[in-house]
């Protein structure tokens, strides 16, 4: 006898609710999304280029752009905006998980490196998290903070796409809630893992452009 799921007219593939919508913007900051920052000290210009060039050339004509035409819809919308940066705890990092210790992650609390890039700064009481591990859902309470406010759709851009953003997503889909990925919001170090990444997190998530997204933010 074959036993059908009674979930399964259930799908990811719906628009947000915008009543119990959240942006999460993932290490959008300076300590690596600029090519002055704490990551890349020591590296000299010709290296950077050469590994990080179209990550910085992707991040600056396209995934910026997008998050903050992002931003200024959610905003506009009552939707609530949330950031997430690497940055310790403590001034040594002595309480970082052991894959930023091994990783040489390393972001002093309070530092210039641990700052929302200037173009989408948070503004108001915008809540900013700092974690230690890949996944947001690891190192800090977001989860708790996202069920106190009732969030239940939730828009995750950022970077790195195939490193940061793929924990976020996985994460909250075990944890029950839908997740959103505007594909043209986020970035990582070249497009064929960028592209690689949303194939593999594809079930995990509804993909979609920040065009059609502005339009289901805008109503």
């Amino acid at each position: 006898m074959t036993s059908v799921s009674p979930w399964a007219g259930l799908s990811r593939e719906v628009p947000i609710d915008r009543a119990h919508a959240a942006l999460l913007f993932v290490d959008v900051q300076n300590y690596n999304a600029r090519p002055d920052g704490g990551e890349y000290t020591g590296m000299e210009p010709t290296e950077r280029e050469a590994r990080y060039g179209a990550f910085f050339q992707t991040l600056d004509q396209t995934a910026l752009p997008n998050m903050r035409r992002l931003q200024t819809a959610c905003r506009t919308a009552g939707i609530e905006v949330l950031y997430t940066v690497i940055e310790a705890m403590t001034q040594d990092g002595r309480d970082m998980s052991l894959d930023y210790k091994i990783s040489g992650l390393f972001v002093p609390r309070g530092s210039w490196d641990a700052k929302v890039l200037d173009v989408i700064a948070p503004a108001g009481d915008e809540i900013v998290l700092p974690k230690t591990s890949s996944s947001v859902f690891i190192s800090t309470n977001i989860d708790y903070v996202f069920r106190n406010l009732g969030i239940r759709s939730l828009i995750i851009a950022g970077v790195m796409t195939d490193q940061c953003i793929d924990s976020a997503v996985r994460d909250a889909c075990d944890l029950g809630y839908l997740v959103t990925v505007p594909t043209d919001a986020c970035a990582t170090a070249t497009t064929e893992r960028h592209e690689w990444s949303l194939r593999n997190n594809r079930g995990y998530c509804r993909q979609v452009t920040t065009a059609a997204l502005l339009k289901e933010i805008q109503g």
